[in-house]
């Protein structure tokens, strides 16, 4: 199958990294940055691509954009992994529906387009014949969506928990650990890479918060929107407050929340026992599924990361590929 890329950050290269790799029935045919865009409909040179855009800045072609990529190549699936907009889910809203309105698969990890538009994507992918790729949108390589869209089909979720954030649980591992302030503990993260320049998304728990989002509304068509989440970021945990939950034998993690037969989604700092199953370290995410067969369930993993990433699109890719070829 034929695989277009829009998005040549830490991600996008990660999934060139995987895609030249491996012998899956993958080729690339077609690359696109925010400023220049690469296609060849036999397949691009995934090696020179990547020396190319080091070395200059730029993928290919000054004079042609993603727009061009999504509505002219040869490609049976689009992978969309440009920055996330989560107030309008522009431009890869767009990207994503011009795709699909062609017959086109997609494979995203883009937040915006599927916390803002699900539904409507979903309508007009199924119209089309098509199928949208999301796993990459939530807790990275934690294969969260596939778990609660097929691997525990029959069973009712009564609760999704869990830290899902790791920006937040690195600023608060750190604070436990080493004593540090707030601000000590974010200028860290930023140092390492961890945190954004402007880290609001994370240390307020919007990203968190759209994650419930894209939870309720994909796996449980619960049409909620961001204003739904009863959200508390982590800006205001206190190294006081982290000393008295020690005394307690007990620590703070910034938890999301989703009940799904009331549609209750919550995020906030929470105390939990050191010992919990939800209390990872650093980076890490973990996310608990509670059913009335499975009983409880715990996923953990790394959240996010240009592999770890890639991944959970290249997990979407293969499913795709074998639905295609079983449906061929």
């Amino acid at each position: 199958m034929k695989v277009a890329i829009l998005g040549l950050g830490a991600v996008g290269r990660g999934v060139l990294d995987v895609l030249a790799s491996q012998e899956n029935g993958l080729v690339v045919t077609a690359v696109a940055d925010s400023r220049s865009a690469l296609i060849e409909s036999e397949g691009i040179d995934i090696s020179a691509v990547l020396e190319r855009k080091k070395e200059t800045g730029v993928c290919g072609d000054r004079n042609l954009r993603a727009a061009d990529v999504v509505k002219t190549a040869d490609y049976d699936i689009l992978v969309e992994v440009t920055p996330t907009d989560a107030e309008t889910g522009e431009p890869a809203l767009s990207y994503i529906k011009e795709a699909l309105a062609r017959g086109k698969h997609v494979v995203t990890s883009n937040k915006g387009p599927i916390a803002l538009h699900y539904p409507e994507l979903s309508t007009l992918a199924k119209e089309q014949g098509s199928v949208i790729g999301f796993e990459a949108t939530v807790c990275g390589a934690i294969p969260i969506i596939q778990t609660l869209q097929h691997g525990l089909a029959g069973n009712e979720v009564r609760r999704v928990f869990g830290v899902l954030n790791g920006t937040c649980n690195y600023i608060l591992t750190r604070m436990a650990d080493e004593k540090l302030t707030y601000a000590q503990a974010l200028l860290e993260a930023r140092e390492l890479g961890y945190a954004e320049a402007d880290p609001t998304y994370d240390i307020k728990g919007i990203d968190a918060a759209i994650k419930l989002v894209i939870l309720a509304n994909a796996i449980w068509d619960l049409n909620v929107t961001l204003d739904d989440v009863d959200c508390t970021g982590i800006d205001q945990v206190t190294t006081e407050a982290i000393a008295l939950a020690e005394e307690e034998d007990c620590t703070i993690r910034l938890i999301g929340e989703l009940v799904p037969a009331t549609g209750q989604m919550r995020v906030a700092p929470r105390l939990l026992p050191k010992n919990h199953t939800l209390v990872v370290q650093h980076t890490l995410n973990a996310v608990a599924v509670e059913t009335d067969l499975a009983g409880d369930i715990t996923l953990i993993g790394k959240g996010a990361g240009s592999l770890e990433t890639a991944s959970a699109i290249l997990s979407d890719l293969i499913f795709i590929r074998d639905f295609y070829d079983r449906s061929t």
